[in-house]
């Protein structure tokens, strides 16, 4: 019974979706500013720039409760291969993201995780080339190469994942040979 009120959920927001997709697009491109939160995670611009979703914390001072806003806003990153994308709940879902993600992360990248293995999958790779770019360029941007990630994800070889990994900055080099499986001793000269 859940499962089925879930899908009449998804069904109604997905023609929402729809509906508020004509009206954004209707009125000359996409700006980030003017969509709706519930559509803004990995959506790109009309003049390409990706849009992200920011988390706004306000605090009344007369009933002394706080509130949070979530604000889409343009950000410094640029896409470019799209404009005007407003990414699909089929990506989403494929690609292990969450529809209200606040910023732009690739903290997940670096570990066997659910979302890894979502990105990673052949479904996200060959039919979200939105998001596979948002993250080929997050993920060059720590030093790493998405691609061979993926490779190290598929086969589980801890050894290519840690050398395809950025060592961790706050233990520095002492924690990320810790944490690798394949750590040398230092040699006795």
């Amino acid at each position: 019974m859940a499962s089925k009120i879930t899908k009449g959920v998804y069904s109604v927001v997905f023609a929402l979706f729809c509906l508020q997709s004509v009206f954004v697009l209707g009125e000359g491109g996409v700006e980030c500013e003017k969509l709706p939160v519930e559509m803004c995670a990995f959506a790109v611009s009309s003049t390409g720039s990706r849009c992200v979703l920011e988390k706004k914390y306000s605090f009344a001072a007369a009933t002394h409760e706080a509130s949070i806003q979530y604000q889409c806003q343009s950000s410094g990153i640029v896409a470019e291969k799209m404009m005007e994308w407003i990414e699909s709940e089929e990506c989403v879902q494929a690609c292990g993201l969450q529809r209200m993600s606040v910023g732009m992360s690739t903290d997940d990248l670096s570990a066997y995780s659910h979302f890894t293995s979502k990105l990673c999958s052949d479904k996200c790779q060959n039919s979200c080339p939105n998001v596979v770019d948002l993250y080929l360029n997050l993920a060059a941007g720590e030093g790493m190469y998405l691609p061979q990630l993926c490779d190290a994800h598929k086969t589980r070889s801890r050894r290519m994942m840690y050398q395809t990994a950025p060592a961790p900055a706050a233990g520095g080099v002492k924690a990320f040979i810790l944490a690798s499986a394949t750590a040398y001793a230092p040699t006795p000269y």
